[in-house]
């Protein structure tokens, strides 16, 4: 196979360069080369008309399962999940089996990602165990490669122990990603609301969130640290960010693709695809989330991947466990964004590629000549159904199936590696083992 790769007739979106162009990407021995040099005689050449080519996407919060929950999602199969979405990086939450609450884990987690199909980002625990204890050792994990710590999954509800998580992790430059949440308010298994009550299911109000939220920006202004704002599903806590960005404190942001597409009403019929923490919120809501993605009061969309199996969905309402997968709906439904005029297409390739890098430190995110090239090339027009048959993560809880959708990568390039060929057979014919 020829160590150089010619993507020719794309659109080449790469908003670190602000480059919007018809154009050529040439890559040699895993680096985003100069086209204009030359192009060896033997390199594979891949046909982008009418596609975008653009950064390698990176989904900043996803739920892999493994080390102990296999049989929901496995690092290969979540992998593959997300070379097939376009996503050539994911942050692994560390809420496993054991927890990544140390160097042994998160090394684990590195070298099972060795033979996966996009990079794998390690999340480390904030508290031991998660438990919101005591603090979980940054340093070591840091030294075995966290990009970030988080309890997600679990909020920190000390919050002595949430300041002195902003400090320590300040002194390894590691961004401290809050699940913000009251537990004494979210004792119900849906947004408390109308539909609650028309379905007769016990319900958890906006505030559940907003009052954590509100906590988290109050102690990285006091200690001018910074920290990041998980799955963001409410207005409330779209105007808090918004609002203390404007003070100038450092926080972040990210939503989901469920929450400026989905209201609460997806639960009618009690559907436990539609069952996830947060819940899913009113149309209120939604619009909020849709503006503060327009405004600049998110800086990533991520998907909160979190892959279960019919063990724990097909049960009652009650007893079904939060969440559902997304790394395969993502970029479709984040396109829609684009055709109803609420974001731009940088604006898009920034919110799903450029500042999840530049939130988690990563050598990411850009198509700089030099830079190791990892590439998405998506077709923005191609029309799908999307059905359990096309899953390719483990678990199947989606929302969308059956879905119309409208956008998707059709080839996932990782360090000049193609990962996921739409249009190829096999459609993974690479790993990272080796690179």
């Amino acid at each position: 196979m020829s160590d150089s790769l010619i993507i020719k007739n794309g659109r080449i979106i790469d908003p670190i360069n602000t480059v919007d162009a018809q154009g050529d990407l040439l890559i040699i021995d895993g680096k985003i080369a100069d086209s204009s040099a030359g192009v060896p005689a033997d390199a594979e050449v891949v046909d982008a008309r009418d596609c975008w080519v653009v950064p390698g996407l990176i989904d900043m919060h996803v739920h892999l399962r493994e080390p102990g929950e296999e049989y929901k999602e496995d690092i290969l199969s979540g992998t593959r999940a997300a070379a097939s979405g376009g996503f050539t990086g994911v942050a692994c939450m560390p809420n496993t089996s054991p927890v990544n609450d140390c160097r042994a884990v998160t090394s684990m987690i590195r070298t099972r990602a060795e033979h996966g199909a996009c990079r794998v980002y390690p999340v480390g625990a904030i508290s031991k165990k998660s438990r919101g204890e005591s603090l979980a050792e940054f340093g070591e994990m840091a030294e075995a490669g966290i990009v970030a710590v988080s309890d997600d999954g679990l909020p920190v509800q000390n919050s002595q122990l949430m300041r002195r998580a902003l400090e320590y992790a300040g002194d390894f430059d590691l961004p401290v990603i809050s699940h913000s949440e009251e537990p004494s308010l979210s004792r119900g298994v849906m947004n408390e609301g109308e539909v609650s009550t028309r379905l007769g299911l016990k319900g958890i109000p906006s505030a559940a969130e907003s009052i954590m939220v509100y906590r988290e920006i109050a102690l990285a202004e006091y200690t001018k640290k910074r920290v990041h704002i998980a799955h963001v599903s409410t207005a409330m806590s779209t105007d808090l960010i918004r609002s203390a960005k404007a003070r100038g404190v450092r926080v972040t942001a990210e939503t989901t693709p469920h929450y400026f597409t989905l209201t609460d009403e997806a639960v009618a019929g009690y559907d436990t695809n539609a069952k996830m923490n947060p819940p899913l919120r009113s149309e209120q809501d939604r619009q909020a989330i849709r503006q503060g993605l327009a405004d600049g009061t998110f800086d990533a969309i991520a998907t909160d991947h979190a892959p279960h199996s019919i063990l724990e969905k097909e049960v009652e309402f009650d007893r079904a466990m939060n969440g559902i997968i997304g790394l395969e709906t993502s970029l479709p439904l984040s396109l829609a964004l684009v055709r109803d005029g609420v974001l731009d297409e940088q604006r898009l390739i920034e919110l799903m590629s450029v500042n999840p890098a530049g939130i988690l430190g990563l050598a990411a995110g850009s198509l700089s000549v030099g830079a190791s090239a990892d590439v998405t090339v998506i077709d923005p027009e191609i029309a799908f159904t999307y059905t359990e048959d096309q899953v390719v993560s483990k678990s199947k809880n989606s929302p969308f199936l059956g879905w119309k959708l409208q956008g998707r990568a059709i080839l996932t390039v990782l360090a000049g590696r193609v990962m996921y060929n739409l249009r190829g057979k096999p459609r993974f014919p690479g790993s990272l083992a080796g690179r």
